[in-house]
């Protein structure tokens, strides 16, 4: 696996609070309860991300140190998360900072729930992703559930959707099935 060694670098809940920046960063992102946490444990080898059964757990920009080089960056679960609006607008306004600041940015991961229709929300924050020019890969998660007909057919619906897409892995944290191409994936963005 690419990552050889993890930990936890920040977890800012404000610009002064970024870390420096290292050689590269990568960033993980997708709606509340798409799985993001298991699956970065799933990449690390290791429980370092909070996992939880509430949607919404991470609230802040988590930076991960992987292999004393790069960054991986954690970013809030956006969607039905129970939060109050100036909470919404403290996250917002993170981001909006995040990506205002010049760091060595070399791909977004864009994690989309596969067993349900694509959302709104996973739609605008691809077009958002892409105003700004940044590279992105959709990963659906917990394919799992999923028989290979209905696989195809939500492979051929993110296609159409998230046009001119950089890449698509779908992932199972459960079966392990694409975890070593989005390992390949990873180390391929970070190390260009």
């Amino acid at each position: 696996m690419f990552v050889k060694k993890v930990e936890l670098d920040a977890d800012a809940r404000s610009v002064n609070e970024f870390p420096t920046p290292l050689k590269a960063e990568v960033i993980f992102l997708g709606r509340s309860n798409v799985g993001k946490s298991s699956l970065l444990n799933a990449l690390f080898g290791k429980k370092l991300a909070k996992t939880s059964s509430t949607p919404g757990k991470t609230r802040s920009l988590v930076f991960f140190r992987i292999n004393e080089k790069y960054h991986l960056v954690d970013f809030p679960g956006y969607g039905y998360a129970k939060i109050s609006k100036n909470e919404r607008e403290k996250w917002a306004k993170l981001i909006e900072d995040y990506f205002r600041i010049s760091r060595p940015r070399k791909v977004s991961f864009l994690l989309v729930d596969s067993r349900i229709p694509i959302q709104k929300s996973d739609v605008e924050a691809y077009e958002w992703l892409l105003k700004l020019e940044e590279r992105v890969i959709i990963v659906p998660t917990k394919v799992d559930k999923l028989s290979n007909n209905e696989l195809n057919k939500k492979m051929k619906e993110i296609k159409e959707t998230f046009f001119n897409v950089e890449d698509i892995v779908p992932v199972s944290t459960i079966t392990r099935k694409g975890l070593k191409e989005l390992d390949v994936k990873l180390r391929h963005y970070i190390e260009r």
